[in-house]
């Protein structure tokens, strides 16, 4: 395979940078899906290389896809992981008795609150 140009070097380096940000990951984040110690741009740019002669820009490419599929089905399943607790704390406030329990009628319009709250007020 041919070496990647700098001026390639770049452009693939602007991509997946502005990849990772359409994404809402890190360089961090990267570095551990391709399976390499450091996050640095150096160490990112050696692990496209190595891509790259294994199999051209396709392999880069190919790689990249298996990332953000894996990243999708990682977000989906935690979308669907926050919509079950929500519906189920949703649930479990149809079951309490909210306001009801302090036997506070919090139906009563503003004035009425005001009064009573002067009455107490007075009582005291």
């Amino acid at each position: 395979m041919n070496k990647l140009s700098s001026q390639e070097e770049k452009e693939l380096i602007a991509f997946v940078k502005d990849w990772l940000r359409c994404h809402g990951y890190s360089q961090k984040d990267l570095a551990a899906q391709l399976k390499i110690k450091s996050s640095r741009t150096s160490e990112i740019i050696k692990k496209l290389r190595d891509l790259h002669n294994k199999g051209g820009i396709i392999n880069i490419a190919k790689n990249l896809i298996k990332i953000e599929q894996n990243w999708l089905s990682t977000k989906n399943n935690n979308n669907n992981k926050e919509n079950n607790n929500e519906e189920s704390s949703y649930s479990e406030e149809e079951n309490t008795q909210g306001y009801n329990q302090l036997n506070f009628n919090y139906k009563l319009d503003l004035d009425e609150l005001m009064d009573q709250m002067e009455k107490d007020h007075k009582i005291n």
